[in-house]
């Protein structure tokens, strides 16, 4: 019941408790109408038999019997007994044949082989003739069929009530909770879209849940606030920091180059640019990922020969693994073309192949494929370095996460990967990792040619 949906908990529940009352109600219902329809039968038995006394008469010795005396009403049937128990007059019911002793103003239950009787017995004199016993006799056995049929009818149709409870149980649930999944269905969208300018917006309401939309839709207005501040300032600060780690970068230049500075003092000027080239490209990240986040990063695409474009960065980055005694091996099917911005691709495949780079393993290899499937440009940057633990995957595209900052090149911001990721969004693809730690890593990125 734990993997069940709130709407079908509710609509069992629902279910559970109406049938519940509802079996409840008509076992109360059926005990008692079962002896209230007894007590009226034998209400109805002393009713005929006594207004019975009326019919019969004495003429002359003889006993008068009215019409009335034989007429069957509700189901009773009247004989008249001399005193001695000779049937004189009347009917018996069909199947009647049990003996039963004259009991005066008592109710006799009698059962025979096939039914239950009730009996009724009143000694009467009448003037001119001498006492007699008017006798009314009913069936129990038919009296109970009848609530025999109305049980059996009940418990064929409480199925289909069952079922329809649930129905309707089941619509109401959904209508009641649609507010909620409306809920949901906004907190997906902005997690998938990364946009909290959208509001869940149910309008005026008194119940619980407009009240949870309403302060749900508060919060995410401040946080939209917040974030909005969060990225002006992170733009403002990057546009700052610029111009003097430009400024520390040209004293740099000027400085290597003017020979009064002895080779030690040099080698540490040189330390100081290293650490400012570092910091310009964090501060270059910073900027390209603030203006993705206010919606103000252009992409400028054109059509591109990404097949000579990955060449030559790999080409580029193979200089550069040289020094760490890296291969770099790029297996690029040729005159792929494609709709891509040249800055920020160079920008990605830079960053991932870098990446591999630098925790790739002294004598590994760094691949580089590219090739067309499907109508998708496919790219592969693989390497058989250090590897990412399992638990660190889901993590790697967070700004300023680093996996291991001990073993990690601290020129290395650990923006790298977000903007990796925003590229390839950008450009209507996905990117995707492949890992095991001590083995090396694979990524995986896919735009449309078009």
């Amino acid at each position: 019941m734990k993997r069940w949906s709130l709407k079908v908990k509710l609509t069992v529940l629902y279910t559970f408790f109406m049938t519940l009352v509802t079996c409840v109600a008509l076992g109360v219902l059926f005990s008692l109408s079962s002896q209230e329809l007894l007590s009226s039968v034998q209400s109805d038995l002393r009713q005929q038999v006594e207004e019975s006394l009326e019919d019969v008469e004495a003429e002359e010795g003889w006993l008068n019997v009215d019409n009335d005396f034989y007429d069957l009403e509700d189901s009773v049937y009247l004989s008249l007994y001399s005193e001695q128990g000779e049937f004189l007059y009347g009917r018996l019911p069909y199947g009647y044949n049990a003996g039963a002793e004259f009991m005066n103003g008592q109710i006799q239950t009698i059962r025979d082989d096939q039914e239950e009787w009730y009996i009724y017995d009143v000694s009467h004199r009448i003037e001119g003739y001498g006492t007699v016993y008017f006798r009314g006799i009913t069936s129990v056995t038919r009296a109970e069929n009848s609530i025999a049929i109305t049980i059996r009818l009940a418990v064929i149709i409480l199925p289909l009530l069952v079922i329809l409870t649930g129905i309707i149980g089941y619509r109401f649930t959904r209508r009641t909770l649609l507010p909620v999944q409306k809920i949901t269905e906004t907190v997906k969208k902005i997690r998938k879209d990364e946009d909290l300018s959208q509001r869940v917006g149910l309008g005026n309401g008194k119940d619980e849940i407009y009240q949870l939309s309403e302060t749900f839709d508060q919060m995410l207005e401040e946080l939209e606030e917040t974030f909005k501040r969060e990225q002006q300032f992170t733009s403002d600060v990057s546009h700052e920091l610029r111009t003097p780690v430009t400024v520390i970068l040209a004293q740099c230049e000027a400085m290597l180059q003017d020979p009064v500075f002895t080779s030690g003092q040099k080698e540490q000027v040189k330390v100081i640019e290293q650490k400012a080239r570092s910091m310009a490209r964090m501060i270059s990240q910073l900027l390209l990922l603030s203006r993705a986040d206010q919606g103000r990063q252009q992409v400028q695409k054109e059509r591109l020969n990404l097949s000579e474009l990955t060449q030559m960065i790999a080409e580029e980055q193979e200089i550069l693994a040289r020094e760490k005694e890296i291969q770099v091996l790029a297996e690029i099917q040729p005159d792929i073309y494609a709709q891509a911005d040249e800055s920020l691709y160079i920008r990605m495949l830079d960053n991932l192949i870098s990446n591999a780079v630098n925790y790739g393993k002294k004598g590994g290899y760094v691949k580089v494929l590219l090739l067309e499937k499907e109508n998708m440009v496919k790219g592969v940057v693989e390497d058989n370095g250090k590897g990412i633990p399992q638990e660190s995957l889901p993590r790697i595209w967070e700004r300023f996460y680093r996996v291991d900052t001990s073993r990690t090149d601290q020129e290395h911001s650990g923006l790298g990967l977000s903007m990796v990721k925003w590229i390839v969004q950008a450009h209507g693809g996905e990117i995707t990792v492949e890992s095991q730690e001590g083995r090396g890593s694979r990524f995986i990125f896919q735009i449309p040619e078009d």
